[in-house]
């Protein structure tokens, strides 16, 4: 059963304002073929809207700009990935806070306890130290 034209055609004018957006707010200019017609198509069958296109694309550009990604971010073949996507559209939405309650400090610990990875990792690059200059100090 084919759909009505009208519906039809008002998918194709949803693809095509959500890329003309997308272009103004990237400062690109692309083509609509096919791939990227259809792309954008599912990312609209998921559910996405304008908004979620425009959080993501300011969310990619603040990252940029602090060079925590890179600008092949914002490539359609990347960006219309449904999965990056969602990521992307979840990470700009989350909010870091602070804890309302200052942290305990650690008890000491017993010479018989067992080291964290990074304690340990510390302990023997101290140790590396210690013997690299007794040995130097004896030749």
């Amino acid at each position: 059963m084919q759909k009505p034209s009208n519906q039809s055609s008002s998918i194709e004018e949803q693809v095509a304002a959500l890329h003309q957006h997308y272009c103004q707010l990237t400062g690109q200019k692309l083509s609509l073929g096919f791939d990227r017609q259809r792309a954008w198509y599912e990312l609209l069958r998921a559910g996405y809207t304008s908004q979620d296109v425009e959080q993501v694309v300011g969310y990619l550009q603040r990252e940029i700009r602090a060079e925590r990604r890179r600008v092949g971010a914002l490539k359609p073949s990347n960006f219309l990935q449904l999965e990056r996507f969602e990521e992307d559209l979840n990470i700009s939405r989350a909010r870091l806070t602070r804890r309302s309650k200052p942290s305990k400090p650690r008890p000491e610990r017993n010479p018989t306890d067992t080291f964290t990875p990074e304690e340990g990792a510390q302990a023997f690059s101290q140790s590396e130290v210690a013997t690299a200059t007794h040995l130097h100090g004896k030749a």
